[in-house]
């Protein structure tokens, strides 16, 4: 595996790839003085290597590791090589053997430095498996179309060595895209952790432990028992120092029974998230909006002295309502003829509808500016409304923070946003939604004000820089203790200390520390081991990876039933494709066609039991053609596609090919 990247990124997928699945990685990073945070590089090393050592008792003899060391000293992540290249020209990337290897990642922060090695990559080895890593989505989906025609073109040559065509796929990711769900869900009030993979949205939620007389419901499935220290305030999720072993990940019936005074994670629902969200269009702006309080009582004052006139008109000259009317306007605009010849009460009325009208020139001029102003600022940034509360205040409009704002205005949640920047990323996507924002340092007092803090359910700091978000959460706590708050910090030991810190000193809030590089890295680490990925969702420290795989390209899975081909602490088949069960059987219905990370299928409308082999009991389809609460004995077949949720490491087992050559996995 060669690994290429200038950020956090690069390190943890390569600590990933090395801990998780056992394979040699080749990192490619800039020069010493160009890059990101040293330091982390060590720690992030020093955690595979502690992977290594907890999951793995015997020691696994490995060769090629003609690495430079580390600064963990472990032995177990010697099959690392690393070269310094400050960009992946044609001769870096055959200098670390980009022509033998498996798999290529491009995790430059640069979307152009990823697409151009990314073409170079491709014609060097038309048969390596791509990553890339690119936040343009639109030009991420043309460039993955691209590069498999090109890996389409030489499918003979690819046939004719002995390899696979699935080698040659590519997969275009984005981290932001990857770590928004996770931190959404976890800023949101009775929302669960998310995984979006398509159109398809798991959702999973955490339980508190049932008190003495209650049944806990345990939805479709249970994905995990939280560690024990996970209420506790003094605690860590996990942490050794604690004698907790950390969250039991997909337990069986026995654990699950018997476990007592622990939570659970729970799969809760599945179903599609809709169309996006439209954009808004420019309208022309309410009567209200268009006009001041005090101009619009200025009109109506106006509108009824007209009225008065009128009537008193009619009434002094006996002439109709509409033609008295008619003539008190004549005398209002002075295009009247003056009545001089006329009666003393018809002079005075006439002077009385002029003075008016005299009047009405100003209020009318205010109108037309006010109306202009308003129309100007249509198009420009809101301001938080006076009466809003209940909402989240997004600090930082960056890749992270654009990703996320989109997200939370996808499940219609109230967002205030807070950036410096006025030319920020995420600027535009703000305007275009609609979304109040406060420009300003969020490190300067009244900024946070401004966004109605103290009025609002969830701080998110998502800004670059730890100290801003560090600062702005303790600040926001000081304001309001009981905040529900998410920073991103980069550093994995920093954000370990201030999470239990906080939490520490402040039972009664939930406070949550995330890391979007820690979250994204499993989902790049499993696309270089195939596309079978379709998400991660985070339980406490750890990762539950969901992936869909074809049951007859997986010894463990083929053959078995669905309780015989579940293993406890390391994947359980949850549910089962009948768009493609119902495409590998001759003569079965099928409609339509749907194209997504499950692979270009036909789809089915709803699944039925009968021939096809497609269970008939327990099944609750989906729009997707997914059953959910298989019955455990159904018999998977080799053309069956499933959906099952893994821990990284039974993951590596199923997909990684050093995974299966080890002794007793």
């Amino acid at each position: 595996m060669v690994v290429c990247g200038d950020d956090g990124l690069a390190h943890r997928l390569a600590a990933e790839l090395r801990g998780v699945y056992g394979e040699q990685v080749t990192l490619v990073v800039p020069p010493s003085g160009l890059r990101v945070r040293e330091p982390v590089v060590g720690r992030a090393r020093a955690a595979s290597a502690a992977l290594l050592d907890r999951f793995v008792n015997a020691t696994v003899n490995r060769g090629g590791g003609n690495g430079t060391g580390t600064q963990g000293g472990s032995d177990d992540v010697s099959d690392e090589r690393r070269v310094e290249a400050a960009e992946p020209t044609d001769a870096v990337l055959a200098e670390v053997g980009v022509a033998r290897a498996a798999a290529l990642a491009l995790v430059y922060d640069d979307d152009e430095t990823n697409i151009r090695a990314a073409l170079n990559a491709r014609r060097i080895n038309p048969r390596i498996r791509l990553v890339l890593r690119l936040y343009n989505r639109r030009l991420g989906r043309h460039i993955e179309e691209l590069l498999d025609q090109a890996a389409e073109l030489s499918a003979g040559d690819t046939q004719g060595r002995g390899h696979h065509r699935g080698d040659a796929s590519t997969t275009v990711l984005s981290d932001a895209d990857t770590a928004a769900p996770a931190l959404v869900a976890t800023a949101l009030v009775g929302t669960s952790k998310i995984v979006d993979t398509d159109g398809l949205l798991l959702r999973a939620v955490e339980r508190r432990p049932p008190r003495p007389g209650e049944v806990a419901d345990p939805g479709l499935c249970t994905l995990a028992l939280l560690s024990a220290t996970s209420n506790d305030p003094a605690g860590s999720e996990g942490s050794e120092d604690s004698g907790d072993q950390g969250p039991q990940m997909l337990p069986d019936a026995a654990a699950v029974a018997a476990a007592t005074g622990r939570g659970t994670m729970v799969l809760e629902q599945v179903s599609y998230s809709g169309p996006p969200l439209p954009a808004v269009r420019a309208q022309v702006p309410p009567f209200a909006s268009l006009f001041s309080q005090r101009l619009r009582w200025s009109l109506a004052g106006l509108a009824a002295a007209v009225v008065v006139l009128a009537v008193v008109l009619s009434l002094a000259t006996g002439d109709h309502p509409l033609h008295a009317t008619y003539v008190t306007l004549l005398d209002l605009f002075a295009i009247n003829e003056p009545a001089h010849n006329d009666s003393m009460g018809r002079q005075i009325l006439q002077l009385l509808s002029a003075l008016v009208g005299l009047l009405l020139l100003p209020v009318m001029l205010a109108a037309v500016l006010e109306a202009l102003g308003t129309f100007r600022t249509v198009s420009a940034l809101r301001k938080p409304p006076r009466g809003l509360s209940r909402h989240v205040v997004l600090l930082g409009l960056g890749k992270i923070g654009t990703r996320v704002l989109t997200r939370l205005r996808e499940l219609h949640i109230p967002v205030v946003c807070v950036e410096a920047d006025p030319e920020a990323r995420g600027m535009a996507t703000a305007r275009r939604l609609g979304v109040p924002v406060v420009l300003g340092d969020v490190t300067q007092e009244g900024v946070l004000e401004a966004a109605k803090i103290h009025r609002a359910d969830a701080l998110l700091a998502l800004t670059s820089a730890d100290t801003t978000n560090l600062e702005a959460v303790l600040y926001a706590r000081a304001l309001r203790a009981d905040l529900r708050v998410v920073l991103r910090l980069y550093d994995d030991e920093f954000a370990t200390a201030v999470y239990r810190t906080l939490r520490a000193a402040h039972p009664a809030a939930v406070t949550r520390s995330r890391s979007v590089s820690h979250l994204a890295a499993p989902a790049f680490a499993g696309a270089m081991m195939g596309r079978q990925i379709l998400g991660a969702i985070p339980v406490e420290r750890r990762v539950l990876l969901f992936a869909a795989l074809t049951v007859g390209e997986h010894p463990q899975l083929a053959g078995r039933t669905v309780g015989e081909a579940f293993r406890a602490g390391a994947w359980r088949v949850l549910a089962l494709d009948t768009a493609a069960s119902r495409a590998a059987v001759p003569g079965a219905p099928g409609t339509g066609v749907r194209n997504n990370r499950f692979g270009n299928t036909a789809g089915a409308g709803a699944a039925t039991g009968g021939p096809g082999g497609v269970p008939a009991a327990g099944e609750r389809p989906g729009p997707s053609g997914l059953v959910w609460d298989l019955p455990d004995t159904y018999v998977l077949r080799n053309e069956d596609r499933v959906v099952l949720g893994a821990t990284r490491r039974g993951l590596a087992e199923l997909l990684g090919r050093r995974g299966r050559e080890r002794p007793g996995r």
